[in-house]
């Protein structure tokens, strides 16, 4: 990758804090506001989604939808949908009988806000709304993009993908899985759902084949890096500057990339891995200059 790793953030940063304001003006248009009995429910899945993080998995939705035309309110909403399922897993992960976590992007878990029983069924509400934006015809005119659109996600959220891996990787916590296992887990629990945003826009734009698989090879690529960037800054990183506690998977037992290869190799894995990522968009002119930047800027960031 580019021996200077500021530019990558230099020419991504300003891109993915414009995204994050319009996926987060998008997620506050798009989430239930009431009055009713059930205001205490909406409060928290708007707790949960909205203020705070990088917002990578909207921006790649908008960038890989770019690279097709692709109307840039529809993104939105696909983007929406797609941040509604990460925050659900947030909030799923954080309660008790998963990580048990009391801190996430700077400020209190979902569970320790509102309560345990809330926070449950705040997830399930940001899951079934996602679905529910992509149906709609705002997300696109043709039902047979929306159609594809909503089972691409059911398959990489669900037990294929990231509820899938989250099970393996309770499954081992306390074990010593090999380097593959691990890959697979990482596949599944992180990679799955980022591939899926890069492959977004291309079912948006109603790509070719070569151009939509180029897309999700850049995905898993990309998705692998940012795990393992993510487990670098575990150990590594600053818990004020990523506002959630770090040094978390040792507590936990958790065999990953970095306590199997060490952080030197893993450092060089993360990088080996964003360099095939990037390389995976040469079918692609420089509209895809963002999506490059941005596989260097998952392993160069900072929080």
């Amino acid at each position: 990758m580019n021996s200077e790793p500021r530019l990558a953030q230099s020419l991504v940063e300003p891109a993915l804090a414009e995204a994050a304001l319009f996926v987060e003006s998008t997620l506050d248009a798009l989430l239930p506001r009431t009055v009713g009995p059930e205001q205490r429910l909406l409060k928290a899945m708007r707790y949960a989604a909205i203020g705070g993080g990088k917002r990578l998995r909207g921006f790649l939705v908008l960038q890989s939808g770019r690279l097709f035309g692709v109307d840039r309110r529809a993104l939105g909403r696909v983007a929406a949908a797609v941040e509604c399922v990460h925050a659900y897993s947030l909030v799923h992960d954080d309660l008790p009988a998963m990580d048990n976590d009391d801190l996430r992007r700077g400020k209190p878990t979902v569970h320790r806000e509102f309560d345990e029983a809330t926070a449950i069924l705040a997830g399930d509400g940001l899951l079934t709304l996602a679905f529910g934006l992509l149906a709609e015809p705002d997300a696109h005119g043709d039902p047979f993009v929306r159609c594809d659109l909503v089972a691409r996600l059911a398959h990489v959220a669900g037990h294929a993908g990231m509820v899938g891996g989250q099970m393996i990787d309770m499954e081992f916590e306390g074990k010593m899985p090999a380097l593959p296992e691990i890959t697979r887990l990482q596949r599944m629990k992180t990679a799955a759902l980022i591939t899926y945003c890069c492959e977004a826009g291309a079912i948006m734009g109603k790509a070719s084949q070569p151009l939509r698989s180029a897309l999700c090879n850049y995905g898993q690529e990309l998705g692998l890096a940012f795990q393992i960037a993510d487990d670098l800054l575990d150990a590594e990183g600053d818990a004020e500057a990523m506002g959630k506690k770090t040094r978390k998977d040792d507590g936990r037992g958790k065999s990953t990339v970095v306590s199997v290869l060490g952080a030197e190799r893993a450092h060089a894995q993360a990088n080996a891995l964003a360099a095939q990522a990037v390389r995976h968009l040469d079918l692609f002119d420089e509209k895809a200059d963002l999506l490059r930047a941005a596989a260097e800027f998952a392993v160069t960031r900072r929080a």
